[in-house]
């Protein structure tokens, strides 16, 4: 007689009070891949990728994050410290029972590094989309044009002002999504998820709460098999960071360039980084 129980579908994953929604799908027996989302997206921007991988025999969990999550906006910028974004994926990841492959997507690209650098018993591989090691990202803002690529972090900073921005369809905010290759779409997808939820400020803490962050936490190497996956027509992230993400990868490595692409990379290549997942998957 076997000892195994049956593997049950997560919808929800609670931490210190607050309920993250999961998006499961797949096969329940299927290697399992976690996929996080950035700003200002929720979990649907994984809706084309995810039916690949499923159809592969992946299962999927697509999580809404803190700050996206009904039940998980708390309202404090500290709780959005980078230690908190990673408590969050781990507790996805043990709630499984097992080793996940862990993808990430712009600031969702942020945990996805975490926890391949702190808990790699947890992580069988780690595919990163747009966003390099954070130890490189730090490095390029000084060494590299990608500090004033990355202007728009500091300006997030300003308390109500990024709300004003967005207060009004097609205006200043709206325009820059677009402007980055946003489609209207999405953008209007964006003011629906984000803006008309409530959900604009508490996704915007992330940012804000950059002032807590433990710079600690992003001193270490990957020892888990990785993919970076970076477009060459993201205006968000350079090329600077991207080529020294190898050096702090202890582990099989391979970085795909999509060439053409904006950094929306999920929605607008989604059979591109869906290949190059499935390959980081067979490959550990």
């Amino acid at each position: 007689m076997s000892d195994q129980t049956t593997p049950t579908r997560i919808t929800t994953v609670e931490r210190d009070g607050l309920v993250l929604d999961v998006h499961d799908e797949g096969p329940l027996d299927g290697e399992i891949v976690v996929l996080l989302h950035g700003f200002p997206e929720r979990a649907d921007c994984w809706r084309l990728v995810a039916p690949i991988l499923n159809e592969a025999g992946c299962r999927t969990l697509a999580m809404d994050q803190r700050g996206y999550a009904k039940g998980a906006r708390p309202p404090r910028r500290r709780d959005y410290r980078m230690s908190e974004l990673l408590g969050d994926v781990r507790a996805l990841a043990e709630a499984t029972g097992g080793r996940v492959h862990v993808v990430g997507h712009d600031w969702g690209a942020i945990p996805a590094w975490l926890i391949a650098m702190h808990h790699p018993e947890l992580v069988a591989s780690l595919t990163a989309v747009s966003v390099p090691h954070p130890q490189a990202f730090l490095t390029s803002m000084v060494r590299s044009a990608q500090g004033l690529k990355s202007w728009y972090m500091l300006a997030f900073q300003a308390p109500f002002v990024p709300e004003l921005m967005a207060r009004t369809p097609g205006g200043l905010l709206d325009k820059q999504l677009r402007a980055s290759g946003m489609t209207a779409d999405d953008v209007a997808r964006f003011r629906r998820q984000i803006v008309d939820d409530g959900a604009l400020t508490t996704a915007l803490n992330w940012y804000r709460a950059l002032p807590f962050a433990d710079p600690r936490l992003t001193r270490h190497k990957v020892t888990v098999p990785t993919t970076m996956v970076w477009s060459d027509d993201d205006i968000a992230l350079g090329r600077w960071g991207v080529e020294r993400t190898a050096r702090l990868v202890d582990a099989p490595y391979r970085f795909v360039e999509l060439n053409g692409i904006s950094h929306w990379i999920p929605t607008q290549a989604p059979e591109q980084l869906a290949a190059a997942i499935l390959d980081r998957v067979g490959s550990a």
